[in-house]
């Protein structure tokens, strides 16, 4: 069985559109576990009254993309799972293609081609390739490029897509859920790396398609993505590259990308600003302390 797992925070309309994609293209045996992060309002009466194969998991507290994730994981009883942002919609390829990836044991996660939901033949992800250990940066393949079919193929890729993942249950077992220290972006990341060091491949297979919306949820440019998309930036390198290497890419964030970035939010909105310099002390304090708790201080960027 199929285990699709999304997490919902304040945005049924968003979830909404989901469910009624899913009514039409998910298989029959699946079941669609909602996580309504940082709860409100009762909305399980009314997403769980569209489907049978809607369950509704109520978490008061706003645990984040891997905490809330990770709540799903548990509720859930699938051979396989299926994470997908609840800003995207599937498509009649979303599902079948993946399956197919997963019959292969050596492939730990597989990701499919995303398209950019307002601009439908715009690829928003094809695979990504691998991080510069001195810069901290990657790219991701086919980005805003038109699909004339150039990237309808299977291959390895270096890091899933947060939007869409699909694993066999048993290699979440095997390593572990969402790394929840990130709370919010690169949690995604770190867990590719965990799942590549377990011996799988990350697989993009260009055969299946879903369309996102990106960025619904906190925004394009946001002070709760500025802080934590610099905070995590740090504590992903600490945690996955040697201490050589994340000497050189500390150095370079701190005399070149952070000044750089600083300069440009200058003008743009202080408070963008203010959440840039909190996500640097934030990931400096983690330095020393080492603590692995779930980063409360950037919630209040929510």
């Amino acid at each position: 069985m199929l285990s699709i797992i999304t997490v919902n925070f304040r945005q049924l309309d968003v979830t909404l559109e989901l469910v009624k994609s899913l009514m039409k293209f998910a298989p029959e045996d699946s079941e669609w576990i909602i996580v309504d992060n940082g709860s409100q309002k009762d909305i399980s009466v009314i997403l769980e009254k569209l489907d049978p194969r809607v369950k509704v998991i109520v978490s008061k507290e706003n645990l984040g993309f891997a905490g809330g994730n990770n709540l799903g994981i548990e509720a859930s009883k699938g051979d396989f799972l299926f994470f997908i942002n609840n800003d995207t919609v599937v498509t009649e390829s979303s599902f079948e293609p993946l399956l197919k990836s997963l019959e292969d044991e050596k492939v730990g996660m597989v990701c499919p081609k995303i398209h950019y939901y307002y601009t439908p033949n715009t690829i928003q992800y094809s695979g990504f390739t691998d991080i510069n250990p001195f810069t901290g940066r990657n790219s991701v393949i086919g980005e805003r490029e038109q699909d004339q079919g150039q990237y309808d193929n299977i291959k390895k890729t270096y890091f899933g897509h947060g939007a869409a993942m699909m694993l066999r249950r048993k290699v979440v077992e095997e390593v572990g859920g969402i790394p929840e220290a990130f709370f919010l972006y690169y949690e995604e990341m770190d867990w590719c790396k965990k799942i590549r060091k377990a011996g799988y491949e990350i697989q993009y297979n260009g055969n299946a398609m879903i369309l996102h919306k990106e960025s619904i949820s906190v925004g394009k440019l946001s002070p709760l993505k500025e802080y934590y998309m610099t905070r995590n930036r740090i504590l992903f390198m600490y945690r996955n590259y040697p201490i050589f290497y994340f000497i050189g890419f500390l150095l370079f964030f701190m005399i070149l990308s952070f000044p750089k970035r600083y300069v440009f939010l200058l003008n743009k909105d202080k408070k963008l600003n203010i959440a840039l310099r909190a996500g640097l002390l934030s990931a400096l304090l983690y330095l020393f302390n080492k603590s692995m708790a779930q980063p409360k201080d950037g919630l209040k960027y929510a």
